[in-house]
């Protein structure tokens, strides 16, 4: 079976203000998505499943949806805060999202095939769809997975700070550990981070993160299923408003558990995205560019 791709799009965009998903930024009205499709599309994806609200439904099908039918064989799944393992409720209160581990875990009953994961709101660049399509369309074993990792100095946004997965890899590209860093910003002197919010370190700026690109075969939603069940038994009691289950955490316990070896592919493209409002224009300007340099045609899709 071909590669699949699973976009999610179900995030609620606090930060940014709004549905950051269907916001248009490319000169021809198009939304981020939109480029990640189109790339995906070009590196020989065929299948996507779009994980998203429900009440977003009709808004995403018109702003998205109906271009990416022309294109792809296409299938929606939902992540709702309801849709738990049998013996679990939601909390009472509970707004927020599972987080990507349970995003990816509710378009389970569509895989059967290897599949590639990315969120919604992020470009990645044409490489990244093109190498992680190579290795999905020959992945076999179990516990073989992969993951993009991008240059920190590549995915800063000069607005105010952001959230990396901070990657470790041995000399052969073999992912170690990734470290949720939850505070870096760009300076004059380089990325810093801090994680009480007084106390600023330096991070190299070609430092490897997860810009939540990843690869895996299906054998990884058996081992999704099982930590979700010990997420909820534990983290989320001690957080159940706000606490996530993250794609990372999986990986990293399955690692952990010798069940899983992550490859780290490294992109030199440059990350794009709206973690803030004001980031919009930039990302407007950067868009208008690459059409001027006839990287994308425009409008994108005709």
């Amino acid at each position: 079976m071909k590669p699949i791709l699973i976009i999610m799009a179900a995030g609620m965009g606090s930060r940014y203000g709004g549905m950051k998903q269907i916001d248009p930024m490319g000169p021809g009205g198009e939304v981020i998505l939109d480029y990640s499709l189109y790339d995906a599309r070009r590196a020989g994806f065929e299948r996507v499943i779009f994980l998203i609200k429900r009440e977003m439904e009709e808004a995403f099908r018109k702003a998205v949806g109906e271009k990416a039918e022309r294109h792809f064989s296409v299938t929606y799944a939902f992540q709702e805060t309801a849709m738990l393992p049998p013996g679990f409720t939601a909390p009472q209160g509970r707004v927020k999202p599972w987080g990507t581990g349970h995003a990816v875990l509710c378009c389970a009953e569509h895989v059967d095939a290897p599949f590639a994961a990315i969120n919604a709101d992020d470009y990645y660049g044409p490489h990244a769809f093109a190498a992680a399509y190579r290795f999905l369309s020959e992945a076999s074993g179990r516990g073989q997975y992969i993951m993009v990792g991008y240059r920190l100095k590549n995915t800063l946004s000069p607005t105010g700070y952001v959230s990396r997965g901070v990657c470790r890899t041995d000399e052969d590209g073999t992912l170690l550990d990734i470290r949720e860093t939850t505070h870096i910003i760009s300076t004059s002197d380089g990325p810093l981070y801090t994680e009480d919010g007084e106390l600023y370190r330096k991070l190299s700026p070609n430092t490897l993160v997860s810009m939540n690109m990843w690869g895996f075969t299906p054998d990884f939603l058996e081992e999704l299923k099982t930590g979700f069940t010990s997420f909820l038994q534990n983290e989320a009691v001690q957080n159940p408003l706000k606490a996530e289950y993250y794609l990372p955490f999986a990986v990293n316990h399955m690692m952990q558990q010798g069940r899983a070896k992550v490859r780290v592919l490294p992109s030199e493209d440059i990350w794009r995205g709206v973690t803030y409002a004001e980031d919009k224009p930039l990302v407007q300007q950067a868009f208008r560019r690459m059409a001027k340099e006839g990287l994308y045609p425009s409008p994108l899709w005709d």
